[in-house]
């Protein structure tokens, strides 16, 4: 993740994918450099390709990414390695290679572990676990007793530049695809401003007038009102009633039967 802002700082951190690109073209070039160096030049060499390790973690730490205090420590860890390499006069092997070995482990077990914590968001979490997991075995084979001469050495500081490029190259470009996708998340095409704004008028709209009642209040309503506009045209028109006019009945309403045998005498009387 990116910061983003208009200071100097996260326009630097923004176009770090730019140092993370020039980064692993330079251990592609120490790689091929180391690779046709005399044995004697092995132990002068080891302690600035560390250096330009410890240089390179520094560069991610100021990327912005969410593993950046883990590179900070990596790039003092490193730092620390390289002033032991220069400071070790030792005219064999062994320091260099073990050295060298030391970096490896901790620089690929790192690449395991963040690629795994990054499983879900980067889809290059898998190329980078590969890398991991091959500069951890190459660590192993460096600190190793079988790397006790000044051609295993070589062999293993030039493939530590090459998976180091892969990875810096790897981390550049999908840092630049983070930034560009992150500028360009507002931007839409014409037709979608367009869309957006007739949603958003006609939503603006709907929500400025009164909200609908229940339909069963509205129904009741409408039944009250017009029966009270029916109670108001019957008194206009004069015709009123006396209060219990409506339960009083005629004395010469005919009785109403209570079973069919009254009304098959009623018949009768009635012919």
């Amino acid at each position: 993740m990116l910061w983003s802002g208009s200071s100097p700082l996260s326009v630097m951190r923004q176009s770090m994918w730019g140092f993370l690109l020039f980064a692993g073209v330079a251990w592609l070039a120490v790689g091929w450099s180391v690779l046709r160096l005399e044995p004697a030049d092995i132990v002068g060499v080891a302690a600035p390709v560390i250096f330009f390790g410890a240089l390179c973690e520094v560069v991610r730490a100021l990327a912005g990414t969410r593993t950046w205090w883990v590179n900070a420590s990596m790039a003092v860890l490193f730092t620390a390695t390289g002033v032991v390499l220069l400071l070790d006069r030792d005219s064999t092997y062994t320091t260099p290679a073990s050295l060298i070995g030391w970096f490896l482990m901790v620089r690929g077990a790192v690449d395991v572990a963040v690629a795994t914590m990054n499983r879900g968001t980067d889809r290059t979490w898998g190329l980078m676990e590969c890398l991991g997991v091959l500069q951890v075995a190459l660590g192993f084979y460096a600190a190793s007793p079988w790397a006790r001469t000044a051609d295993p050495v070589i062999v293993t500081l030039g493939a530590l530049a090459v998976l180091r490029a892969v990875a810096d190259l790897t981390t550049g470009l999908r840092l630049r695809e983070v930034a560009a996708a992150r500028n360009d998340v507002l931007r839409l095409s014409p037709e979608r401003e367009a869309g957006v704004a007739g949603y958003s008028a006609g939503l603006a709209d709907f929500e400025g007038q009164p909200r609908a009642r229940h339909r069963a209040d509205t129904f009741h309503e409408q039944v009250v009102r017009t029966t009270g506009d029916l109670d108001a045209r019957i008194a206009e028109a004069g015709v009123t009633a006396k209060p219990g006019a409506a339960n009083r009945v005629p004395h010469d309403a005919p009785r109403v039967p209570d079973s069919p045998e009254e009304m098959v005498e009623g018949a009768e009387k009635r012919r």
